[in-house]
């Protein structure tokens, strides 16, 4: 590896650990302060935390990926992402924030759930905990697995010396930091991707030989057009990604931390700004890259390391390190939240719950931190399946979060009427329709249902029709419920 970039990336892990110790000191002492940062982050802060922790090593390295093999069909799955996070923005972010404090000043999304409907056995905590760890060590598997692929295609390391690396940096400024830690990172990791996502796709096209259209017919001629080799019903599932942003713990947590709900619109502005330029970036670094890739005649044997092949081939070893650090911030970005949530998660909801309900603040962060230890492992283990992909690792996770928590979210938030029977329903329905729709061993015309229609369009409707028909067969919410939802409807 060039001393370069050697340089540069040892440069962005000092920056990381640096931010993971102040946050050790500014806001660790109890379980507010390491799960949700005393709900009194910056909109900028939550914003561009919001928007890394959610484009994870897909942005730089599974969207380009998409977009290399089949060209613009892929870019549906922007269009829906961008659509999904607006509405994420307007519907859910300002109605969360205040209904999680006045929920008993709720800091998981379990937690919540549980204190809106009033869940007294736990049994919506429970169920909505175990789909978190399950789903979201799928999700963190996937970011290890772009770690292992970077460090292996970049720095000449083996895959699990990368899986390591990574895994480790993020870990240690997690288990210190705890959420003020991961947030501001993720604002700093924000920053370069947002970066990166523009000089890359720019200097591509710049030294391209021809005009890139006439290169792309080349390749195949269904790589300009937007339906490809696909269907209608393919264009829905990638469109369908956008439902996923109304159940992603991992970035619905932001909404919670924002110092007042006033500032909505200030994060809504720079979150969406930052997201569409990152979108396109990803978009036209995967289609500039199959042009370039195909005029020079550079094999490409895997299509989700095509960043990492630009950001060799073009830059100059200091600038390469910088392009290379920006998908380590993508990849590590979404590593520590999830591994957060998760830890909260098992925390909160597990630990004291039904382990030691009297248990104090400093018992409970430190078995936060032994949680994130035992979820990174957990992720670690899955990831030594080398042959995954990064964007079908995610899509399954995704799909399982928007189809399980999405519509709770949404109608717990807008519909007086819904209830704990409805909760428990539609969360188990739509966890398991996704489920069934990869796992089960059913084709139709010899092809998978997931490969026909993405999961999370029939698990998000099957959820919400689960979730009203049992809500209006099963009595009414009791009075406290329904004067909780008044008070914060009064809100607005």
């Amino acid at each position: 590896m060039e001393t370069g970039t050697m340089i540069s990336l040892a440069g962005y892990f000092i920056v990381m650990l640096g931010i993971g110790l102040y946050a050790f000191k500014k806001s660790t002492s109890d379980l507010s302060g390491y799960m949700l940062g005393g709900r009194n982050l910056h909109p900028a802060v939550v914003a561009l935390s919001a928007g890394a922790s959610d484009m994870s090593g897909w942005i730089m390295m599974g969207l380009p990926g998409a977009m290399f093999v089949s060209g613009f069909s892929s870019t549906w799955i922007a269009v829906g992402l961008v659509a999904g996070a607006w509405l994420n923005y307007f519907l859910v972010a300002p109605r969360l924030r205040v209904y999680t404090e006045k929920a008993d000043d709720s800091i998981t999304i379990p937690d919540y759930f549980a204190n809106r409907f009033a869940d007294n056995r736990n049994i919506l905590r429970v169920i909505s905990a175990v789909v978190i760890i399950i789903f979201f060590t799928i999700y963190t598997s996937s970011g290890v697995v772009a770690g292992g692929k970077l460090f292996e295609s970049s720095f000449g390391l083996s895959y699990e010396t990368g899986m390591y690396v990574t895994t480790g940096v993020v870990v240690l400024y997690t288990l210190f930091g705890g959420f003020l830690a991961v947030s501001l990172t993720d604002f700093v990791q924000g920053c370069i991707m947002f970066l990166a996502l523009i000089v890359v796709p720019l200097v591509t096209y710049s030294l391209l030989d021809q005009p890139m259209p006439a290169t792309l017919t080349e390749i195949s001629p269904d790589m300009l057009s937007w339906l490809g080799a696909g269907s209608v019903l393919g264009i829905i599932s990638a469109l369908a990604w956008g439902l996923g942003y109304f159940g992603q713990p991992h970035i619905i947590v932001r909404f919670m931390s924002i110092r007042r709900v006033q500032d909505m619109p200030t994060a809504r502005c720079i979150g969406m700004s930052w997201m569409i330029v990152a979108a396109l970036g990803a978009v036209a670094t995967g289609i500039c890259g199959a042009a370039y890739a195909y005029e020079k005649g550079i094999a490409v044997e895997d299509p989700e390391t095509i960043f990492l092949i630009l950001s060799q081939v073009l830059f100059h070893p200091l600038v390469a390190g910088f392009l290379l650090a920006a998908i380590l911030a993508a990849i590590m970005s979404t590593i520590s939240s999830q591994l957060l949530v998760s830890s909260s998660s098992l925390t909160e909801d597990f630990y004291k719950t039904f382990v030691r309900r009297e248990a104090g603040n400093k018992e409970l962060v430190f078995v936060g931190r032994l949680s994130v230890i035992a979820v990174a492992l957990c992720a670690i283990y899955l990831a030594y399946d080398r042959d995954s992909s990064i964007l079908d690792l995610v899509s399954n996770a995704w799909a399982g979060f928007g189809a399980a928590f999405g519509p709770l979210i949404i109608l717990s938030l807008y519909w007086k009427r819904m209830n704990l029977a409805g909760a428990i329903a539609g969360m188990v329905v739509g966890a398991a329709t996704v489920l069934f729709w990869i796992y089960a061993p059913v084709t139709i015309n010899g092809s998978s249902l997931s490969s026909i229609i993405y999961e999370i369009v029939p698990g998000f409707m099957m959820a919400c029709v689960a979730i009203v028909v049992v809500s209006l067969i099963t009595r009414h919410p009791d009075q406290e419920i329904s004067d909780l939802y008044d008070e914060v409807e009064q809100s607005f």
